[in-house]
């Protein structure tokens, strides 16, 4: 039997209605900082799984066991997409394709690594660093992964602060014949993030930081809570080219830097990630993840 409403009842409905439409005008509900996990997450960087799909790096993260995925933002869609590339130019439809993919497999997308594309026009650079955060939105990320000009760290900033979503600046190797190149350098970035709103930070990736001649432990030491992400990886020697390896049988010290990240409570994601393709790379990438999940005392989300 249908009984008429109170006004009261009537009052708290058209409130409701009202509230859904402001909703919907100001867009998607940006990533709230409550949304940082209990512990940290177990995941695979798409980039390991570079010569596949994304839809394809999907499932080898399912497979392998992580909870969830860094994508990049050149790589290609899905086998029945292979020419539309997953970067902030990806339509609604094809990030709803996306998003249901990764619900489908039980894989969470919490961050991607972006390249410098957006700040190549000058005139146009806000609008396309714009563009790369409502891209991010749109996904559900918790952050972007790169390495911004310093100069236009201000602009990344300011959108950093609108969107709510973390900028983790990363590091690669040392390299001879880029003198000018810096980001090596954890001293360096530090300071770049001086005074800087706590959601702009670092991906530390360790392997870099050992064919660097740098110490993991001692770089996460010095950033503290500004580590939002870790490219975890073991190197055979410190040289800019040295291959990766399994957990444990390099030069990295994966469960000192494990124990490390437990000791500062570190609440972003650890990503398995591969640079060198080999025949074995499954294999090493499932070792991996459960070498993780060993020392650092992790089971499985799922």
């Amino acid at each position: 039997m249908k009984q008429k409403r109170t006004a009261s009842q009537r009052w708290t409905g058209t409130l409701a209605a009202l509230l859904g439409v402001i909703a919907a005008a100001c867009g998607p509900t940006p990533v709230a900082e409550s949304a940082a996990p209990a512990r940290f997450e177990v995941g695979i960087c798409a980039y390991t799984f570079r010569h596949l799909t994304a839809f394809e790096a999907i499932e080898k993260t399912k497979e392998c066991g992580a909870d969830v995925i860094e994508f990049f933002l050149w790589q290609k869609l899905s086998p029945e997409n292979p020419k539309v590339i997953l970067n902030a130019d990806l339509s609604d439809e094809h990030i709803a394709a996306l998003k249901a993919k990764l619900e489908a497999t039980g894989v969470r997308a919490v961050n991607a690594y972006f390249n410098n594309a957006p700040f190549q026009d000058k005139a146009g650079v806000e609008a396309g660093v714009r563009k790369l955060f409502e891209f991010a939105r749109k996904l559900g990320l918790r952050g972007l992964t790169g390495e911004p000009p310093v100069e236009h760290l201000d602009l990344v900033e300011k959108m950093v602060k609108e969107f709510n979503i973390q900028l983790c600046f990363h590091n690669h190797p040392i390299n001879p014949k880029k003198p000018d190149y810096r980001n090596w350098d954890p001293k360096y970035l530090l300071a770049l993030m001086d005074k800087r709103d706590p959601r702009m930070g670092f991906s530390v990736d360790t392997g870099h930081l050992a064919r660097s001649g740098v110490d993991s432990i001692e770089t996460l030491k010095l950033f503290q809570k500004r580590v939002h992400s870790v490219h975890l990886k073991d190197v055979k020697e410190a040289r800019p080219e040295s291959d990766d390896l399994p957990y444990g049988q390099g030069i990295a010290n994966i469960k000192g830097i494990l124990a490390e990240l437990k000791r500062q409570d570190f609440r972003g994601h650890v990503g398995v990630e591969y640079e060198h393709q080999s025949d074995r790379l499954l294999d090493d990438v499932k070792f991996c993840i459960q070498f993780i999940r060993t020392h650092a005392g992790l089971t499985s989300s799922k």
